[in-house]
């Protein structure tokens, strides 16, 4: 790995298919000899019982830090927390906590039972959980188009409510760390502010587009202004993975994918889609900085003119100052929630 900042440039350079040479999350940890090198610390990840979640939490709990886990299924979550302490080399705790990020009640009531849980101490807030182009109509259970509900303002939430948590752990050897899982599916929308629930002409790819910029825009937002405090923030674009994310897409739209061949040679398995958020998590190129699109390992670039599922660059509304900032105080009115320092 002779760059830090492109350390498996040379495996996603002609990638072959889920199980090839791209790092996986597992990898990651082990590559930064970090097996139970994080005793003491504490990782909260959101959507970590199916797909990249589980992965993420398996290969952040062979660090020996304590991970907590939210979901919505208890039995769902014995499941994942039983099959990661079997196979897991790390020494620290695994625990589930109940949150539905349907409801701004439940991730409200979640934040604080983790706290509880966790006595008051957060290093890592991975914002993994997300939904992909639900049917016109479908809407959260506070009235919100339920893409721009769960993927931004259910994380809004919970993250402006442990940002003190994450002021206070943060120390000048190893700053706070908030990962924010995003898609190059952004690039369908910046965020509409005149109509952010897509009332008029819906269109599921934009609502998924607009929700995953807002993912991308709270991140940027965060560490321009809690980074002096010791907080740093990256959005990830995981990479193509074939998971329960693509439960609301057509038979046919699958079909046709899986007729490109250079499309299926850019998918992952899950323990590789899980690579670069570990990566942000715990390299130490990323210590005391952050407000970078992050994909395959790296920095991103900008995405080519017109839209490739392939291309995994951004768009130019990524960074948007102007918009951060009116995203964040609509998220305080939308949800009722200000950081409280």
């Amino acid at each position: 790995m002779s760059n830090s900042l492109i350390p498996y440039a040379e495996s996603f350079a002609q990638p072959q298919g889920p199980g090839d040479a791209r790092p996986t999350a597992l990898q990651v940890i082990r590559d930064n000899d970090l097996v139970n090198k994080w005793t003491g610390r504490v990782v909260l990840i959101t959507g970590a019982t199916s797909g990249i979640g589980i992965e993420t939490a398996r290969a952040l709990h062979a660090t020996g830090a304590d991970v907590y886990i939210t979901a919505r299924n208890a039995e769902k979550a014995f499941g994942v927390i039983t099959d990661i302490r079997n196979s897991s080399e790390g020494r620290g705790a695994l625990v589930a906590i109940d949150m539905d990020m349907d409801s701004l009640d439940s991730v409200k009531k979640a934040a604080k039972d983790f706290l509880t849980e966790s006595d008051g101490k957060l290093n890592i807030l991975i914002n993994n959980a997300g939904i992909m182009a639900t049917p016109a109509g479908s809407k959260t259970q506070d009235g919100f188009e339920s893409q721009f509900g769960v993927n931004h303002l259910a994380h809004y939430t919970l993250t402006a409510l442990l940002l003190p948590t994450l002021i206070k752990s943060s120390t000048p050897s190893f700053n706070s760390r908030v990962v924010a899982l995003t898609s190059n599916g952004h690039r369908y929308s910046p965020v509409r502010f005149d109509d952010v629930n897509l009332t008029h002409d819906y269109d599921p790819w934009l609502a998924y587009g607009q929700s995953k910029t807002a993912c991308i825009w709270l991140a940027n937002h965060i560490d321009r202004v809690y980074g002096a405090q010791g907080v740093h923030t990256n959005s990830v674009h995981p990479g193509g993975i074939a998971t329960g994310l693509q439960v609301n897409l057509s038979q046919d739209v699958m079909a046709e994918w899986g007729k490109d061949p250079a499309l299926m040679a850019v998918f992952q398995s899950a323990e590789q889609g899980a690579a670069t958020t570990v990566w942000a998590a715990v390299a130490p190129v990323w210590e005391g900085k952050g407000g970078k699109y992050l994909t395959n390992c790296s920095v991103g670039e900008p995405a080519k003119d017109g839209f490739d599922i392939k291309d995994y660059g951004f768009a130019p509304h990524v960074y948007d100052e102007e918009g951060e900032e009116k995203l964040w105080a609509l998220s305080e009115e939308l949800t009722g929630v200000k950081v409280e320092i």
